[in-house]
């Protein structure tokens, strides 16, 4: 194992890969990698891009990763993928959407399945970053699945939230519905050559203005883009870049991560948890009582503090 994270330190693609295979597929070597690595981690910023499908998020993205790798940065991007029915694995959409970057040095490209996760993230995303980070990417890009109003769980991984729309993402009703638009850290309205661009970006800025103002007292803007032509994208990374220096000097990138630390905490607990308290006698338990519960001579929260001991 130690000789298998010094390959992941040094960036060797392949021992990346096959560790990111390893946390994905729950395999046995899972946590000991884990706990190798942490001490690596936490240097890599954490960028995420959601919205709605077909907004342009992976030609954005494509833009982005381009940009940075011009730059000198080595970049990681974790494209979250719907599962496959057949496989249980990631489409690979967006990785074939993204082969003119994948081969660029220093960039990394993961597609991975959903398998069921609600919030539009598999539950392996935050393990597969922290292979990524340890192995020394400078910026971690986690593109998601674009579920909609599920798609909430995106702020609690990434340090900017990117939002992308467009001009046919409905009325500005629409949008406030949208479990979205309280995930923003920035709003970006792609595709904007399209008619009633300029109607939506206003509707996005009267919302922002009526929205209460948030903790860490950012303003949220909203930038125009044209992925596809590489319009607005140098304004993108430039407002990333504006809001990274934000949370620094107001101490809430510190606080951020604190957050994240404490759910990944609270989620490992659980997950043990559960595994521990299922027992087989407690399984059979639970089928002797079923019909009794469906047939309401006893109530599942009577039982559930019983077999709980409580």
């Amino acid at each position: 194992m130690n000789d298998f994270i010094d390959k992941i330190l040094k960036g060797d693609k392949r021992y990346i890969s096959k560790a990111i295979s390893i946390v994905e597929n729950g395999e046995d070597e899972r946590e000991n990698l884990l706990e190798g690595i942490y001490q690596y981690t936490g240097n890599a910023y954490r960028i995420g891009i959601t919205g709605p499908p077909g907004a342009g998020k992976s030609t954005l993205t494509n833009c982005l990763v381009k940009k940075l790798q011009s730059l000198g940065y080595k970049i990681g991007v974790i494209a979250v993928d719907p599962t496959s029915p057949f496989t249980g694995g990631a489409l690979l959409g967006d990785r074939i959407r993204m082969s003119e970057v994948s081969l660029l040095d220093g960039v990394f490209i993961r597609s991975m399945a959903t398998r069921g996760s609600l919030g539009g993230l598999s539950k392996n995303v935050v393990e597969a970053c922290d292979i990524l980070d340890a192995a020394g990417k400078d910026f971690i890009i986690i593109e998601t699945v674009g579920v909609g109003q599920s798609e909430l769980d995106i702020a609690e991984t990434a340090d900017t939230t990117v939002v992308v729309l467009v001009p046919e993402s409905g009325d500005s009703v629409q949008q406030l519905k949208a479990g979205l638009m309280e995930i923003a850290d920035i709003f970006v309205l792609n595709k904007s050559d399209r008619l009633g661009a300029d109607g939506i970006a206003a509707s996005l800025k009267n919302i922002i203005h009526l929205k209460p103002a948030t903790e860490d007292k950012w303003d949220i803007n909203v930038l125009k883009t044209i992925a596809d032509r590489g319009e607005g994208t140098d304004e993108l990374l430039k407002e990333i870049t504006r809001h990274r220096e934000h949370l620094n000097r107001t101490g809430f990138f510190e606080i951020k991560r604190k957050e994240h630390i404490k759910k990944k905490i609270i989620e490992l607990v659980n997950g043990k948890l559960q595994i521990h308290f299922w027992t087989e006698a407690k399984k059979k338990i639970l089928e002797e009582h079923i019909m009794k519960i469906y047939e309401k001579t006893e109530n599942p929260y009577t039982f559930s503090r019983k077999i709980i001991g409580t």
